[in-house]
Formats: C-alpha cells, structure tokens, sequence
C-alpha cells in the first residue's frame, strides 16, 4: 500500500483513512515518534493497562541484586 501525505504549515499529518483502517486507530490516541536514520517509526503509545500481566509468569529467582554488584 502507498499512501501520502502533506505537513501542513502548523505541522500536522492526516493519515489517510486506508491506513488508520487496517491499522485500527482511534481519534485521540497517542503516538510515540522513534527517529530511525532519516525517517521516524510511529507507533501507538502503551497506556498502563495495556501493560497489566506483561510479567506474568516471569520467574523471579535468579535476578542479580545489590550484593553482586561492585
């Protein structure tokens, strides 16, 4: 899919409508902007409860603590 787009004069983007479609964007979401060579990533923003049970399952035990480090 090709898609584009013009930054306005108050620098802001439209993303076309194909692309906020497949993608399942909603309005008021927020994005976070990742620099990568002379492009950017964006990707959708993690709000806290789409991090709940990220770690479940993890198994604490062998973590380094404070006694280990010089």
């Amino acid at each position: 899919m090709s898609s584009t787009a013009t930054l306005s004069e108050k620098y802001q983007i439209s993303v076309p409508k194909a692309v906020r479609e497949i993608q399942g964007w909603r309005p008021g979401q927020k994005f976070v902007f990742i620099p990568k060579g002379i492009g950017v990533l964006m990707v959708p923003a993690l709000e806290a409860n789409d991090l709940f049970g990220l770690g479940k399952g993890a198994d604490p035990s062998d973590y380094r603590d404070r006694n280990d480090r010089f």
